[in-house]
């Protein structure tokens, strides 16, 4: 694969995460001839925000070609930052949050209604039935040894001002019980104007099914100058 035909992949974690949310993922971009950035952000010190968070993205990238940027959850509050202030060529948002200017994190829940959808997170138990319903316990044990603080980043306004330039992909999680489907769908056809498409799997899909998004993520990169259709 020549080099324009390759990216840079730009991963950005959700809340509480970090980059090995994504190391199962990461192997299968590279075997299909893209590089990849996992970044960590900055989310246990709590006088860091969305700003500092995308300030961290963009260390991590910059003078890199051919970037696109893939974020995961709470890390599509992140990712638009990042594309409005870099020459990102593409946008993916995996069971992602969509923000809109000036909005903050705690706002988001109410504004689109996911409040009322009565996903709870307050017990081990729950968040395990709400975070990786389909992963194998061993994998859920690990994934808890590396779950973060997340002290900040909820609460400051989105400094996003309008929606980048870039072509963006909205990809949904068809057994996600924090993001529902019908909600996701709802979701970015509200806040992007698009059909949302559509991969098999829980919330973390890059745990449970990490070949499968790679090769979506792939196939967005080759696609991303042709309008986005759903599958």
């Amino acid at each position: 694969m020549d080099a324009s035909a390759s990216a840079t992949f730009v991963l950005v974690h959700g809340g509480g995460g970090s980059s090995w949310d994504w190391h199962l993922l990461v192997p299968h971009l590279a075997e299909l001839g893209h590089d990849v950035i996992a970044v960590d952000l900055p989310i246990e010190d709590e006088a860091n925000g969305i700003a500092e968070y995308a300030d961290a993205v963009l260390a991590e990238c910059a003078g890199r070609p051919n970037l696109a940027v893939a974020a995961h959850s709470f890390g599509g509050l992140v990712a638009p930052v990042v594309c409005s202030r870099t020459d990102a060529e593409l946008l993916v948002m995996v069971a992602a949050m969509i923000p809109k200017p000036g909005e903050t994190g705690n706002e988001w829940w109410s504004a689109t209604g996911h409040d009322k959808l009565d996903v709870r997170m307050g017990t081990e138990q729950e968040t395990i039935d709400t975070f990786f319903n389909d992963l194998p316990p061993e994998l859920v044990a690990e994934a808890f040894e590396h779950e973060r603080d997340q002290a900040g980043g909820f609460g400051d306004p989105s400094p996003l001002q309008a929606w980048p330039e870039v072509p963006t992909r909205y990809l949904l999680c068809r057994d996600d019980h924090c993001f529902p489907p019908a909600f996701a769908r709802a979701h970015a056809a509200e806040r992007l104007g698009v059909v949302a498409d559509e991969i098999d799997g829980g919330h973390m899909v890059a745990l449970s099914r990490p070949r499968e998004l790679a090769e979506r993520l792939h196939r967005y990169w080759i696609e991303r100058d042709v309008d986005a259709v759903s599958d």
